[in-house]
This record gives structure tokens, sequence and C-alpha cells, in this order.
């Protein structure tokens, strides 16, 4: 038999691309046909399981519970992970500073930071004390797992009957998650970590061992942490020995305790300890018997006198050393004993003389506040006023207030322009005439332009058109660029908030703190040299070792240059001679400084300087209504003259660099003597040796003799010394 000859190779390939046909057809006919077998067979036992009326409710119920539950556990697992995370530390051991402040003398002037006992055991505390916190602040604490929704359910219906926040929602446990972990930032962020950490403290700890750690971690005022330093804070007593009034009293501060500290509020503190006790009646823990007698015996608080109490200075120093704490200048010491340059007679004079101007003056002018800081020329601060009130408000108006400068901005801009133009000078002929950067035109005070005159004069008469046009000229034309060329300058020399660049800049406005003012003019008064404020100036640890001091560890440095500072302090101390700035003159001491007044008189200043010290005030409104026609010249002057006339007694007065005579030194006294009047070996002894205080006493000793050396003499009867410390009376303000 013959072979047949092999087929072609296209033949073979038709072949087989058919039979691939042949079966793939066969498979979806046959793989449809099982579908629709398959479909009928699930149809029929669907039919058994379909459900209707309540059934299918429950069952649809169901799934989409089912559904939204399982999203739901996504979206609460990406929430819960990073308030976790809080966790990951050794969240038991606190990290928080306790710090011991001392004033210039080593006397104590406060605390802040951390000062807590958690030696006590619950047991310890008195029954009424921990029954008071429970009925005030989480009578469920017991019943619930951390979040409390009905207690949060009742706090609403409190606060809507009584429109406000009357009461709070948040259970003890989820209060301590704050304590703990979180910061007072109120936020819906900071609200849902907390919700999370009150769980997870629930699942770790035991009840009473959260109990413990509220009554030991929560701020009780005062810079005491814990019922038992509040204990021993406001009543100079044990916890154990805690009366039921006391108890009330302390249970009322876990709420607001800047608001209800009996040392700043007592009638406030008992008028909450009244609600604390009705609380307890309420919540069944006692009679309504039982309180009598702590309503008519309320608590007493141990007398701590609020003039001795330097708050707004305090809780800068506190921000102060914190800051210097993250950056490891004192190694990892948390318990801290810091040396400030406080002067504590010159903060005490500050606060009743801008008090005293105010109550003066403050209807006359319509100005509701006013803040003021007192530095050395190196940065030191010697005082700070905030503001009128602590107790009424605790916002520090003279470090955290950001207002507008007006004309006391303007130095910095001549600091700029003699900078990049060295042929500029004093005597330097300059043209006050209208000038528009697009469609603004600065206007003088006077609403008149005076033509030529010498920089000296532009900047006692304050004229307003000269820095705008400084601005062109140091920018080569370009206002913008010699706008950055002044901000530069103002930050260098000390002004730390972002400044807005406008084409009003260069006449003030833009905005800067008090303190912050006071730190740049400080550049001008110690030859130039950036001044930052500083509270710290020795730091001891709790073993008593020097771990910081300022003159050692924070070398000066240079931030403009010698021959500008002589001749804006040349310029600087006309304007108080000759200029805006007169009632700030010092009798027998080179003064320099500048006025400074907003558009619609919203803010006044004035911030000067001598050899020895820096002064800036400010006056002003909260809510920045404008004042009545109130310059810098008139009660910022006034303030600044009557703070810094005490400030300088008993003080060897240093020259100001370009603006006095070199051989100026002296002591000035509190009867200031005249220029030809020699200082004696002993006073110059004395000046390098004694007090403050030892100098007003014997100030005053010397006084009474020479007063009754003149009876003697006169057959007067002698006057009574003038205490160097006294308020001087500020005289009428004359309107310009």
């Amino acid at each position: 038999m013959s072979q047949q000859p092999p087929l072609p190779f296209t033949t073979r390939i038709k072949r087989a691309a058919l039979a691939f046909d042949a079966w793939l057809n066969s498979a979806l006919f046959q793989g449809r046909s099982g579908l629709g077998d398959a479909w009928e067979w699930y149809s029929e036992k669907m039919k058994g399981l379909r459900f209707r009326g309540a059934p299918r409710v429950i069952l649809d119920l169901t799934s989409e519970a089912t559904t939204l539950g399982a999203g739901g556990a996504v979206v609460m697992l990406a929430l819960a992970l990073p308030a976790f995370r809080e966790t990951e530390s050794d969240w038991l051991k606190t990290q928080d500073l306790a710090i011991t402040f001392l004033d210039r003398y080593g006397q104590e002037v406060g605390r802040r930071g951390l000062h807590l006992d958690d030696s006590y055991k619950l047991e310890d505390f008195p029954d009424h004390l921990i029954k008071a916190a429970l009925a005030t602040e989480d009578r469920r604490f017991y019943d619930h797992w951390g979040i409390d929704p009905i207690g949060t359910f009742r706090a609403l219906l409190v606060n809507a009957q009584g429109g406000g926040v009357v009461q709070g929602g948040s259970s003890i446990t989820q209060q301590l998650a704050k304590n703990l972990f979180l910061t007072n930032e109120r936020s819906l962020e900071r609200k849902i970590k907390e919700a999370f950490l009150a769980l997870w403290l629930e699942f770790h700890l035991t009840k009473d061992e959260i109990l413990k750690l509220y009554l030991d971690r929560a701020y009780m005022g005062g810079g005491a942490h814990g019922a038992v330093a509040a204990a021993d804070y406001y009543f100079g007593k044990p916890a154990k020995d805690l009366t039921l009034a006391e108890s009330a009293m302390l249970a009322g501060l876990f709420k607001a305790p800047s608001k209800y500290a009996p040392h700043i509020n007592l009638p406030a503190a008992r008028a909450r300890a009244n609600e604390v006790l009705r609380n307890m009646v309420e919540a069944g823990f006692l009679t309504e018997g039982q309180i009598q007698i702590a309503r008519r015996n309320p608590a007493t608080p141990v007398s701590r006198e609020r003039e001795t109490t330097p708050d707004f200075y305090l809780d800068w120093a506190f921000e102060q050393v914190k800051l210097q704490a993250s950056q490891k200048k004192f190694g990892n010491e948390r318990v801290l004993i810091v040396k400030t340059p406080l002067d504590t007679n010159l903060q005490r004079h500050a606060e009743q003389t801008l008090e005293n101007m105010l109550r003066q003056h403050g209807r006359q002018y319509k100005a509701g506040q006013g803040a003021l800081v007192v530095m050395d020329v190196d940065g030191a601060v010697r005082a700070i006023v905030g503001g009128r009130d602590y107790g009424q408000s605790q916002f520090n108006r003279a470090t955290g207030g950001l207002r507008q400068p007006g004309s006391s901005f303007k130095p910095f801009v001549y600091a700029a322009a003699m900078t990049t133009n060295p042929k500029l000078r004093p005597t330097s002929n300059v043209v006050d005439q209208p000038i528009c950067l697009g469609n603004w035109c600065p206007q003088n005070y006077n609403r008149s332009f005076s033509g030529s005159m010498s920089l000296t004069s532009a900047l006692a008469r304050s004229i307003n058109s000269i820095p705008v046009r400084m601005s062109l000229e140091i920018g080569k034309g370009n206002a913008k660029a010699g706008r950055a060329v002044i901000v530069d300058t103002a930050k260098r020399m000390g002004l730390t908030h972002p400044l807005t660049d406008s084409s009003s800049l260069p006449i003030g406005a833009a905005e800067v703190t008090v303190i912050d003012m006071a730190a740049a003019y400080a550049v001008f008064a110690n030859g130039g040299k950036r001044a930052d404020p500083y509270a710290a100036w020795e730091v001891r640890n709790s073993s008593g070792e020097v771990i910081f001091r300022h003159d050692r560890d924070t070398p000066p440095k240079q931030v403009l240059d010698t021959r500008v500072v002589q001749d804006m302090n040349f310029m600087l101390n006309k304007v108080v001679e000759e200029g805006t700035g007169k009632r700030a003159i010092l009798e027998g001491i080179p003064v320099a400084g500048k006025t400074g007044t907003t558009n619609g008189y919203k803010d006044a200043w004035f911030v000067g300087y001598t050899g020895n010290l820096v002064a800036s005030v400010w006056y002003g409104n909260d809510d920045s209504t404008p004042m009545n026609d109130m310059t810098g010249g008139t009660l910022p002057a006034m303030t600044w003259h009557d703070v810094m006339d005490v400030a300088h007694q008993n003080l060897e007065i240093r020259p100001i660099p370009g603006a006095s005579p070199a051989n100026a030194n002296r002591v000035a006294s509190s009867n200031r003597p005249s220029a030809d009047q020699a200082q004696s070996p002993a006073q110059a002894f004395l000046a390098g040796t004694l007090s403050r205080k030892s100098y007003e006493v014997l100030g005053g000793i010397g006084t009474l003799f020479q007063s009754v050396d003149r009876s003697v003499t006169t057959g007067k009867a002698p006057e009574a010394p003038r205490s160097s410390a006294a308020v001087n009376t500020p005289r009428q303000v004359a309107m310009p």
C-alpha cells in the first residue's frame, strides 16, 4: 500500500483551527446549559429562604448593619491608631519640668510646672474629698467603661437649659487621658484621641488606679498638680487633714483652676465650693444637714498676697525655660531652680503705675489696657506687666499680644538705610514731600509736608514720607526689595514674629509684641549686639549644682555696625529731647527712644532706653477699638518716665553710645544729685555690693539726717524721707 504524502502545513493549521473552534462551541454550549441548571437549582433553593413581613425587615437591617459595621470598624481602627501611639512611651513617668523661680536677689517668687506628691495611697485621701470629686466630675465613674453616654447626655441637657457650658461631659477617665497624653487644645481630633485613650486606660488599669492617678495628676492651679500638692499650697496642711469645706473647694478646681483658685478669686472659689456641696447631696453621698456646717464655715486659704506674685513674668519665664530644656541646655534635668533678673520692687511699681495711669486717664482716652516690659540692655528681663489684672485675664499682652507699632518701627528703617548707604548721616538732608506707591500715598500727622530737613529732624518729628522714600532708595528703586532689607534688619535686631510685607510697612503697619520691641531697641543701647529677652540668669539642678549660666553659655552676637548704632542713638536722643518724646525725659540721665501711634489711635507706644535699661510701653484696647486721640507721646511716654525713674535709682548710670559723654558714669539716688556732685568712695563701694532694698533703707536714713540737720539750722520741723519706690503722681496729659 502506497504511503500518502504529508499534508501541507497550511492545511494542518486550518484543520487544527476547525477542531479548536468545534471544541470551544461545544464547551460554551455545555457550560451555558450547566449554568442554567445551576441557576434553576439556586432559584428553587432561595424560594425556600424567602422572607416576608417582619422577618424580611430584620434580615435587611442585619445585612445593612453588617456592611456598615465592617466599614465603621475600618474607620475606627484608623482613628484609634494615632491615639494608641501616644501610649508607646513610659506614660506613667512624667517628663514635665518642676521649676522654682528666684528673683535677682535670690528670693523665691513662685513656681511653675509639675509640683505633685503621689506618695499617698487612695485610702489615705479623706472620704469626703473622693466623694466631692466623684459627685462633681463623674458620678457614674464605677459604672461606665471609660466613656459615659448617660453622663454626656445629661451634660448636654444641662448646658442647653443653661445657655452655655454649665457642666462638662468628659468622664474622669477621659480627663486623665488628656492629662497624661494630650494637650488642652480644643479640637475634634483631640476629643477622638481622648475617647480611645480612655478605653485603653480602662482596659489596662483598675478603677481605683485610674481615680488615684487622676487625684495625683490633675492641675489644681498655683503650680500644684494633684490634691496632695494643692492641699499644701492652698491650706498649708496634709490632704488627710482636709475638712469637708476645704475638700469641696479643692474639688471645684478640677473644672477651671485659674478661674476658681482661691488665692486669685476667693468669692468665686467659695461659690464653686457650694456647687460641689450641692452636687454631693444630689449624688446621694451626703445629706442636706451634713453640708450645712461646711456652708456656714467656708474654707479659707493660707495668705498668699497677690502683689507678691509676678504671674505675668513667671508665665513667660516658664515658657522660656521649657524652650531651653527642649534644646537640651540643661541636659536631662527636670527639677530646676532658676535665678531670674526679676526686680520685684520694680515689677510691683510697674504694675501700680500702669493701673494708676489707666484709672486716672483711661476714661479720658478711652483706653482699657496696657502692657510694658523693662529689661537690661543685654536682654535680662526685669519686669513684665501683661495687662491690668492677672486675675481677670491671664493673657499676656506684653509677650503674646500682636499690635501695630506705628512710628516706633521707623528706627529699623533708618538703621537699614544707614547700613545700606554709609554716606547717610544724622546731618544728611532729606526732603519731606508727597510720595505714592501705587494708589497709596502716606500723609504726615499734621496733613502737611515740610520740605528739606535733616535726617535727625525727620525722625524727631516722625515724618512719614521719609521712611517710605527710604524703602525705595534701599531697594534702588524697587520698594519691595527695599522692604525686604528692612524686614531682615528688624529680624536681626530681635523682632521674632513674621512681618507682613505691605507698602505701609516702613511706617509701622506690621504687627509686633511689646517684649520684642524692647529687645530690638536694646541693640541700640548696648552698641549693636543682639539682646534676646531671657529669664534664666542661672539654673541649678535639684542638688544645687550650677548647670547653666547665661553669661557663660550664651555668647553675644553683633548684628548692627557700631557707626550706625551711634548715629541712631544721636537721633533717637533728639526725639526725646526735642521731638515727640519729651515726656520721657529723666532728670540728669541721657534718654533715647521713639513714640508710635497707629491709624485711628488703636495703639500708642513709647519704646526708649538709657545706657542701663530698655523699656517698651503700649496702650490700647483688646478689641482694637480706637482710643480718644492718644499718641505715644502722652500716656506711654509718661508711664515710661515714671517706671524708669524708679528703675534707675541707685544705678551707676552708663552712657548711651553716641548720645552721651563717656564720663557720665554716676550713681542715681532717690534725691537725684546735681551733675556737679561727686560720688564718694563709700558710694562707689556700695554701688557694687548692696541690694536695691539696702539702697532704699540707707537712702532714707541719709535723707532723714539731712532733714534733721536742716531743721537745726532753720528751726523748721524735719520732713519725712521719700521712699525710693514711691509711685510718682503722673502729670496732667496735655493734648498734642
